[in-house]
């Protein structure tokens, strides 16, 4: 084994050859043992340590293996081996390449000898470096050593000192010269900062002096206008004063049946002037005979145009809005025109200015009509009406411009001018006939121009026809989906037929009593002040004679208004029943409700009409003594349209209101004693004969069975017993 570990140590052993000499190992050349290099090793200058390194290294002799294994650890004896050239590249003495060295043989295995040859190579590396460590300590460090500053001579020493100074001194004075022109620049913008300054502070002094002007001017004028005005005021007063009597005080524009009739009257006026200063300005009616009565007809309208204008527009006071200006340029007499250029209906075009007029009384009729819808219709025709006629002035002159009876196209000329030109017009817009061919340039323009639009305006008036009548049958649409929906859920789920009459004419009636379904939704719309008008219209007097709320803050009688509810009963409908849970209180809008009672509650005690109230103790009773139960039947006689209080929305109310809730409490209990003795009474009576007896006890079966006739003998005569005794 040992054998083999010194054969491995010793490198490979070449083989022996023919014709070789055997060359004796040098002693001093075997290699020290591994185990301990630092004992034989000797420090070496430098120069020694390179020439060994560029010495080649003469191969060391391998041991030959033994052939058998030895009884004792003696080596082998070594061979002899020839000696292989430093480089391996060179040639041999006799010319020849040197043979490559054989592969070391296998000792161990091939893995084994080739981790013990790498442990013994990094060994000796090791051992190199160790040696030159210890030679020179920083020869193996991995830094890069700093680089050598050169030596200099005292002369090239001093050329490179004044440089360098030269240098700095000049990049001194650069320095010095590009602060200098910092400074220079800061200073020219700050300068130029102030003179911007300066001349803003002047351009703002120059416009505050401008305005300071105008708003003089200004002041001036509102000045001029107010006194202008003012003469005005002064001027009218007295014709102020002489209406007042007959017009009052104040007048609402929007609900003043009087103002609204003088609107009708100013429309017509207005009506006036648009159609007829378009047909005298286009058919040929300023005829000798017939000015006299044009002129008189204007200037009528003229005189309404300017009493609406002094007396009753001046008493709106609409300054603001502009309207005014409209007015009085509408009053502007171009008709002294005529004195000039002769009676022309075309210096009256001014009057057309009055239109918002027109529609203002439009406005203020719907608001007070009750189906306004009828007025809307109305007002569509005669935008219709107006737009055939504007059509049939335009057809009269472009058949006076081509030449009337010239062709098929234009107006003949016989018969009624504007008669036939109308006729026209309403088969050219509304599309219903036949029009003959234009035969020249100018009459197919005219009547393309006319067809389109015709189609355009038909599709216009169409859709607001459709929008008026949709609007007025709104209602009515609802109505009859939500009942068909409601017929149509009833009938799919089988509904017997007398509830689905019942539900018919509860909708039915519902309708045609108060045209809606719900009043809430209308109510719910209005703001708060207006829902407490109406509210207080209707039922505050009712509540105010209702003893429970007597004395109670009227505040609170507004709050509980609000909460009402609106619910109509069909005949025989039962409001209340005896017995039940009072949650709510009742007071009658309109109809007749009845207090039955007896068998088959044929018996009627009293009947309550509009304005009556039931119900109310039970909302403040409670329910530990059964106080909040109905003690009587009530049912609607005929149709009755009730308004009811819920409990919950009192309690609500009551919560602002403590006092009040004293004042109900302590109320509640009077009427309850009030009314409470007859009901208290019966009910004594009825535990009175019975005073002895519990409730009877259920019969055995067993019992029952046996003797069931003979028990109840028994029973009889012990009651008849208990009878006598009392």
């Amino acid at each position: 084994m040992f054998g083999k570990l010194k054969g491995l140590f010793s490198g490979p052993q070449a083989p022996e050859a023919s014709g070789t000499t055997r060359i004796a190992p040098d002693p001093a050349s075997k290699p020290a043992p591994p185990l301990a290099p630092e004992k034989e090793a000797k420090p070496a200058d430098k120069e020694n340590e390179a020439k060994k390194v560029d010495k080649p290294q003469e191969s060391t002799p391998a041991p030959a293996p033994a052939s058998a294994p030895a009884p004792a650890p003696a080596a082998a004896p070594t061979p002899a081996t020839t000696a292989a050239p430093a480089n391996p590249d060179q040639a041999g003495p006799d010319g020849q390449e040197a043979v490559p060295p054989p592969p070391p043989p296998i000792v161990i295995n091939k893995y084994s000898d080739e981790q013990l040859r790498a442990i013994i190579k990094r060994m000796r590396d090791r051992l190199q470096l160790y040696k030159e460590k210890v030679i020179d300590q920083y020869a193996s460090s991995p830094e890069i050593s700093p680089p050598v500053t050169p030596l200099l001579g005292k002369d090239h020493y001093t050329k490179v000192i004044e440089e360098r100074k030269r240098q700095a001194e000049e990049e001194r004075i650069k320095k010095e010269e590009a602060d200098k022109k910092k400074k220079e620049e800061q200073e020219r913008k700050k300068k130029e900062d102030e003179q911007k300054k300066k001349e803003e502070e002047e351009k703002k002094k120059a416009e505050s002096k401008d305005e300071k002007k105008e708003e003089k001017v200004e002041d001036k004028k509102a000045k001029l206008i107010a006194a202008a005005w003012s003469f005005v005021d002064v001027l009218l007063k007295p014709v102020e004063d002489m209406m007042d009597p007959v017009l009052g005080n104040t007048m609402d524009p929007f609900t003043d049946r009087r103002y609204i009739t003088w609107l009708s009257l100013v429309t017509l006026a207005f009506n006036y002037n648009t159609w007829f200063i378009t047909a005298r300005l286009c058919f040929p009616y300023h005829t000798e005979s017939a000015i006299p009565y044009w002129f008189a007809l204007d200037l009528l309208a003229d005189v309404i145009y300017l009493t609406d204008s002094v007396i009753f527009q001046s008493r709106k006071q609409f300054v603001k809005a502009g309207d005014i200006i409209l007015d009085m340029v509408s009053l502007i007499p171009f008709d002294l025109l005529y004195l000039q250029f002769g009676f022309k209906s075309i210096f009256r075009a001014n009057r057309l200015l009055k239109a918002d007029t027109f529609f203002e009384f439009s406005d203020r009729l719907e608001s007070i009509m009750a189906k306004a819808y009828i007025w809307r219709v109305i007002r569509t025709i005669g935008y219709l009406l107006f737009m055939l006629h504007l059509n049939a002035c335009f057809y009269y002159v472009a058949s006076a411009y081509q030449g009337i009876g010239q062709t098929k196209w234009v107006y003949s000329g016989l018969g009624s001018a504007y008669l036939s030109c109308f006729f026209y017009a309403e088969k050219s817009l509304l599309m219903i006939a036949e029009l003959p061919f234009p035969d020249t340039m100018f009459g197919q323009i005219f009547q393309m121009t006319n067809y389109l639009f015709g189609a355009f305006f038909m599709s216009v008036m169409l859709g607001q026809m459709r929008d008026v009548i949709g609007a007025a049958t709104a209602g009515q649409t609802y109505f009859r989906s939500s009942m068909d929906n409601t017929v149509s859920y009833m009938v799919t789920n089988h509904i017997p037929s007398l509830v689905q009459n019942r539900v018919r004419t509860w909708y039915t009636y519902t309708w045609d009593a108060q045209g809606m379904l719900d009043e809430s939704e209308l109510l719910d719309k209005m703001p708060l002040v207006m829902r407490t008008a109406i509210a207080v219209d209707i039922n505050l007097a009712t509540f105010q004679k209702i003893d429970l709320f007597k004395g109670c803050d009227q505040q609170m009688l507004v709050d509980m208004l609000l909460r009402l509810k609106s619910i109509i009963y069909l005949p025989g409908d039962f409001v209340v029943k005896k017995g039940d849970i009072g949650k709510e209180m009742y007071i009658i809008k309109s109809g007749a409700v009845q207090v039955v009672g007896g068998p088959d509650n044929s018996i009627v005690f009293v009947t309550l009409k509009a304005g009556c109230v039931f119900g109310e103790i039970s909302l403040l009773q409670s329910s530990k003594d059964g106080g909040n139960r109905r003690t009587a039947n009530v049912k609607a006689y005929g149709f009755a349209n009730l308004f009811v209080l819920e409990k919950k929305d009192l309690f609500d109310i009551l919560v602002h209101y403590p006092e009040s809730q004293k004042v109900l409490a302590r109320k509640g209990r009077k009427l309850m004693k009030a009314k409470g003795p007859a009901a208290a009474k019966a009910e004594e009576e009825k535990k009175k004969g019975l005073a002895l007896f519990g409730p009877k006890p259920a019969t055995p079966k067993l019992l029952r069975a046996v003797g069931g006739t003979i028990n109840r003998r028994m029973i009889d005569k012990i009651k008849n017993a208990a009878g006598g005794q009392q």
